[in-house]
């Protein structure tokens, strides 16, 4: 499959808008990184909504509990981050790093896997998302955890170069992980994206699945390893 210039460019046109509002979100302070998680949140829990009611429009708009553990807990795990380390009592004085950085590592997985499938994928990864291939799977995860471990062996100060690879490996197994689980919810509703708010990206599943599973699984991780 050929590299799509056009699609490519409103991708990239779009991403660097999304980073430049998520940095500033992230960054600012902890009310800011509040308010953007909320909005992810209402944003992706509408959407799963109406995936649910063209899978099922009887009991679509009901599951509520799979709502809850697949849409709210991960995304306040993610929100977690900033407010817990290292002053869970000062929540204007959150420490952006770890989810800035989990976030840097989500974007290269997604947006290697797509450059490196769209030039040499050959082999399906899953019927679930026929356009993944293990060439853009594999390739994504193995830029995604070099190009972060490469960065954190010189910003020590930053992060430990041998916690950022454990965080990227498993941004970029995870992530894989919620992006085929929403795939699997669209294939399953007959729809392309879950909305269509992201130019080129669609809806805030589309942008923030890789989420689902990764966020628990850094923050698992941070609070377990890196500090106990």
């Amino acid at each position: 499959m050929a590299l799509n210039k056009d699609i490519f460019k409103k991708r990239a046109i779009t991403a660097v808008v999304f980073a430049v509002v998520m940095l500033t979100g992230l960054m600012l302070n902890g009310y800011a990184f509040a308010v953007l998680c909320a909005l992810i949140a209402i944003g992706a829990l509408k959407e799963f909504f109406q995936l649910m009611h063209l899978i099922n429009p009887e009991r679509g708009g009901m599951k509520y509990v799979h709502a809850i553990v697949y849409i709210v807990i991960p995304i306040l795990l993610f929100a977690s981050l900033g407010f817990a380390m290292p002053h869970p009592e000062y929540l204007p004085f959150h420490d952006p790093v770890i989810p800035t950085l989990l976030m840097c590592s989500i974007w290269i997985n997604d947006t290697m896997a797509y450059v490196v499938g769209s030039l040499i994928g050959k082999t399906p990864f899953s019927a679930i998302s026929p356009k993944k291939t293990w060439e853009g799977t594999i390739g994504g995860a193995v830029l995604c955890i070099v190009a972060m471990t490469i960065f954190a062996w010189f910003y020590t100060k930053m992060i430990h170069w041998s916690d950022m690879l454990v965080i990227s490996a498993l941004c970029s197994v995870f992530g894989t992980m919620g992006d085929l689980y929403e795939s699997k919810l669209k294939r399953l509703a007959g729809v392309k994206d879950s909305g269509s708010i992201l130019p080129g990206h669609g809806g805030f599943l589309d942008r923030f699945d890789s989420l689902l599973f990764a966020a628990p699984a850094v923050w698992l991780y941070v609070q377990l390893f890196m500090y106990k």
